[in-house]
C-alpha cells in the first residue's frame, strides 16, 4: 500500500539541504508529511588519524563535537521547516549504516538527502554515503545533484511526473507507486524508456532500422506492463546512452519529479540499477528511487 508519510532527512548544516527543505515545503501541500531531521556524527578516526589525537584528546573532541552538533541540530532549519511536525536526532557511527538502520526501525516512508555536502562531512555526501543509502534502504530514496539552486517552494511546480523503466521484473511494482505518487501531488504522469544503443560495436552486424524495432518492442511491453497496473499514460521512448537519454526526455517533457526503480535483492550488485547513479547524476530534476 502506497503511504509517504514519515520522511527521514539526513542533514549536514549546507546550502543543499536547504534546497531540499525546499522540495519537501513544495510537496507538504500534497503530502501530510512528518519529518525527522537527522544528522549523523562519524567515528572520530574516520576524520582524523588516530596518531593525531592522544586518549584525552579523543575524548575532549569527541564531546566538544557532539555538543556542537547538537546546537547546530536544534535550531537548522527552523524556518524552512516550520510548517512540518518536526522532530530531530543526533545519531552516531557509520553515516550510511545508521541512517538505513533508523529508518527501517522507525518505519520511515522516504529518506531525502542531496548528494553534496561540505566540512567534514563531505567525503561521505559526495558519493558513498548515497551510494550506500541507496543501495541498503528499503524505502524509496529522493535525491538530486541541483538541490542548492532549488527555487522557492512556491516556485517549485511538479505538476508532470515520469517514471522511467527498464523493463525488467519489478518495473509494474515501480510504475504502481509512480502512479499513487503522481495521484497524490496532482500531477500528470508519463512513462520514459530508453533502448541503449548499438551502433559503433565493431565486428558486429546490426539491421538498419534496429531503433525502430527495438522502440515497438518496448512499446509494446510498456503497453502490457501499464495494462497489468490499470493505467495509460502518454510514453516517451529514446535511445543512446541511458542516463544522458533519460535527463534529456525529462528537460524536454518539463517533468518536475523523476521516478526511477532499484533491485529487490540484496548483495552487491542486488539493489541498485546500473544506470541508477548516472541517472541521477545528469536528471535536470530530483529523483526518487524507489
Amino acid at each position: 500500500m502506497f503511504r509517504l508519510k514519515n520522511v527521514l532527512f539526513p542533514v549536514d548544516f549546507s546550502n543543499r539541504c536547504r534546497g531540499a527543505a525546499r522540495v519537501l515545503d513544495a510537496l507538504h501541500s500534497h503530502f501530510d508529511l512528518e519529518v525527522t531531521l537527522a544528522h549523523v556524527l562519524p567515528p572520530p578516526h574516520l576524520e582524523y588519524s588516530m596518531a593525531d589525537l592522544g586518549g584525552g584528546v579523543i575524548q575532549e573532541y569527541t564531546l566538544a563535537r557532539t555538543e556542537q552538533a547538537r546546537k547546530d541540530l536544534e535550531y537548522f532549519l527552523d524556518v524552512e521547516l516550520q510548517a512540518f511536525k518536526l522532530h530531530r536526532v543526533l545519531l552516531e557511527g557509520d553515516p550510511a549504516r545508521r541512517l538505513t538502520e533508523y529508518a527501517q526501525n522507525q518505519q520511515m516512508d522516504m529518506i531525502v538527502m542531496p548528494t553534496h555536502g561540505y566540512g567534514g562531512f563531505r567525503r561521505f555526501m559526495l558519493g558513498s554515503i548515497t551510494a550506500k543509502v541507496l543501495h541498503d534502504a528499503e524505502c524509496p530514496v529522493l535525491t538530486g545533484v541541483h538541490m542548492e539552486d532549488t527555487p522557492e517552494p512556491e516556485e517549485i511546480h511538479i505538476r508532470k511526473v515520469g517514471v522511467a523503466l527498464d523493463l525488467n521484473e519489478a518495473c509494474a511494482n515501480v510504475l504502481k507507486w509512480a502512479v499513487c505518487f503522481a495521484k497524490n501531488a496532482s500531477a500528470e504522469l508519463e512513462v520514459l524508456h530508453v533502448t541503449p544503443s548499438i551502433e559503433g560495436m565493431s565486428g558486429e552486424y546490426f539491421e538498419p532500422n534496429w531503433r525502430e524495432r527495438f522502440a515497438e518492442e518496448a512499446a509494446a511491453r510498456i503497453a502490457e506492463i501499464q495494462k497489468e497496473v490499470g493505467i495509460d499514460v502518454p510514453v516517451r521512448i529514446g535511445a543512446g546512452n541511458v542516463p544522458l537519454e533519460v535527463a534529456e526526455l525529462a528537460k524536454a517533457n518539463g517533468l518536475g519529479m523523476l521516478v526511477i526503480g532499484r533491485g529487490s535483492t540484496g548483495g552487491v550488485f542486488g539493489r541498485i540499477r546500473a544506470h541508477a547513479y548516472g541517472i541521477i547524476r545528469h536528471s535536470p530534476c530530483p529523483v526518487i528511487s524507489v
